[in-house]
């Protein structure tokens, strides 16, 4: 169901790179001689060595990795402000494991990644994609390595092949991470407060508390607790770690304002705090 309705923003907005004479009609400084412009804004400037590389060639090419190892996927898309931008390719066959409840599918997923104000490096990377509430988890370490050539007038990017990779990942860092998930689904959160508290203290993802003043739960860590709760009755008894673990995904993904890179940074931070609780 949930993969039906996977976010689909338009990546594929207008792009070139533009020398910064021809669009004043002015010199420009060493090193600021030409603007990236996406989507009709300048969203960059930067230098002649710059290697500018259009979302066509960078995501078509990262597809037909999937295609070449005829892997079956659905695709989410997400661009940001014609900025920064991903496509999650979320795999679906027989690799997918649920946990206890039966409803919280994991299915392996490919993230790549590019921007055109710089603000995210070109990558991809393995990770999981939770059925139930649409988040991916980027806790594997395992990354897409390609090589990009520069020529005058043209980017090329040459792209490993997918099959070895991922059959790699499966056997590795897939069966031990979700191995993780299930230690996780199995340790009962008696006290959220402190919980939440330690993890944020611990994280410095944002503040526990309302102000120096006031030690009252601040309303972030309210709306923490409150999903920590609210999935805890979903599908158990009382909450556990891996509702706790998912809650701070969740939040991390949709509520704090971070990029694609600091999202995928604090997932592995609390992951690995969480899980070390285990």
């Amino acid at each position: 169901m949930y993969l039906n309705r996977l976010q689909q923003d338009e990546i594929f907005v207008s792009n070139e790179m533009k020398s910064l004479k021809i669009i004043t009609g002015m010199e420009s400084r060493r090193g600021l001689e030409n603007a990236v412009i996406s989507n009709d804004k300048i969203v960059n400037v930067v230098s002649n060595s710059y290697g500018h590389i259009p979302n066509e060639l960078f995501f078509k090419k990262a597809e037909q990795l999937l295609l070449d190892a005829n892997l079956k996927y659905h695709k989410r898309t997400i661009n940001r402000n014609d900025r920064s931008f991903i496509a999650d390719f979320i795999i679906e066959d027989h690799n997918q494991f649920s946990l206890k409840n039966e409803q919280d599918k994991i299915l392996p997923m490919l993230r790549f990644k590019n921007s055109y104000d710089g603000s995210e490096k070109t990558s991809g990377h393995f990770g999981f994609y939770r059925e139930v509430c649409t988040n991916g988890l980027h806790v594997a370490q395992s990354e897409i390595a390609f090589s990009i050539k520069h020529s005058k007038n043209n980017t090329d990017l040459i792209m490993p092949k997918l099959n070895f990779l991922f059959e790699k990942f499966l056997d590795n860092e897939y069966y031990e991470i979700t191995r993780k998930f299930r230690e996780m689904e199995e340790i009962v959160l008696i006290d959220t407060k402190a919980f939440v508290k330690e993890i944020l203290e611990k994280t410095k993802l944002f503040r526990y508390e309302c102000s120096d003043k006031n030690d009252n739960p601040s309303k972030k860590s309210r709306e923490l607790l409150d999903m920590i709760a609210e999935e805890g009755h979903d599908y158990y008894k009382t909450p556990t770690l891996w509702d706790g673990y998912n809650a701070f995904n969740w939040m991390l993904h949709n509520t704090l304002k971070k990029t694609f890179s600091q999202q995928e940074k604090f997932d592995k931070i609390l992951f690995d705090e969480i899980y070390a609780m285990v």
